[in-house]
């Protein structure tokens, strides 16, 4: 792989230079700069094939081990034990997004509540203060 991205290198200087000497074949060197890429692309995809297949059998292989173990102690996939706990909170990072209608909604009903608080400690104190001005004073 580390020889066709030199040869690549190479080749692009090379291809340079013919045209600055005077090479008239840029029709050729255009082919051959599409067909250079296609094989780059075709190699860079071969590559991340391999990999992912290697990545895969070893992983397989692993589970086999993880498996036997399981099963030599008599332990439960941690699949299945998830199974039975109750759903968690989902993740505060991935929650949707809110629109700003339901962000206005949200802040109105705070304010509301907050409102809605203080008016009753409000109308609570008067109560309390009505009550002592009336057992202090005495209608006749």
């Amino acid at each position: 792989m580390a020889a066709f991205v030199a040869k690549q290198m190479v080749g692009n200087k090379l291809s340079a230079v013919k045209g600055a000497v005077g090479g008239d074949d840029d029709g050729d060197d255009k082919e051959k700069e599409e067909e250079a890429e296609r094989e780059r692309q075709e190699a860079i995809r071969e590559a991340e094939e391999r990999r992912k297949e290697k990545h895969r059998k070893m992983e397989e292989e692993r589970e086999k081990m993880r498996q036997e173990i399981r099963d030599k102690y008599n332990i439960k996939k941690k699949e299945e034990i998830q199974e039975m706990m109750p759903p968690e909170d989902p993740n505060p990072l991935m929650r949707k997004k809110k629109t700003p209608e339901e962000l206005a909604r949200e802040a109105e009903a705070e304010d509301e509540g907050f409102f809605a608080e203080l008016k009753n400690s409000i109308e609570t104190q008067v109560a309390e203060i009505k009550t002592q001005i009336e057992s202090k004073c005495v209608l006749q």
